[in-house]
């Protein structure tokens, strides 16, 4: 079996607001900024375009509507396989988070960080480094 590409950051996101409950768009748009830290703004044809994107793939289907003030408002919700594959995307992340924490931790000894100072094997970014000693360039 293919192993699935991983997906878009839009994408991953709709299908995370969508874990929690069924959401109408403009939830849809808000939950994505915030769980973006507001980085991500969906605007509504891009979020729409997507939406029908995700239901023709099976990921997504329409809940149910209904008519607030004189609107109809479409309420999205998670297929099975939708969560399988954000289940599926959320190990991949997980995995790479992983691989890429042991290598920040298993920085070779002697190797120079931006700041000019050096860490040795275990030294863990954030915690105190080691001084480095060098010479003045003169006798004391």
């Amino acid at each position: 079996m293919a192993t699935p590409a991983p997906l878009r950051e839009p994408t991953f996101l709709i299908l995370t607001a969508l874990a929690r409950e069924p959401m109408h768009g403009y939830g849809i748009i808000s939950d994505v900024a915030a769980l973006s830290g507001g980085r991500l703004a969906l605007r509504p044809g891009t979020l729409y375009g997507a939406l029908d994107r995700l239901t023709d793939e099976g990921l997504v289907e329409r809940a149910h509507e209904e008519v607030v003030e004189g609107r109809l408002r479409r309420y999205y919700r998670l297929t099975e396989a939708g969560r399988s594959v954000l289940s599926a995307e959320t190990e991949r992340l997980r995995r790479n988070v992983e691989a890429a924490t042991q290598r920040l931790r298993a920085r070779p000894a002697g190797t120079r960080t931006a700041d000019g100072t050096s860490r040795g094997p275990l030294d863990i970014p954030g915690t105190a480094a080691r001084p480095i000693l060098r010479p003045t360039g003169g006798p004391a």
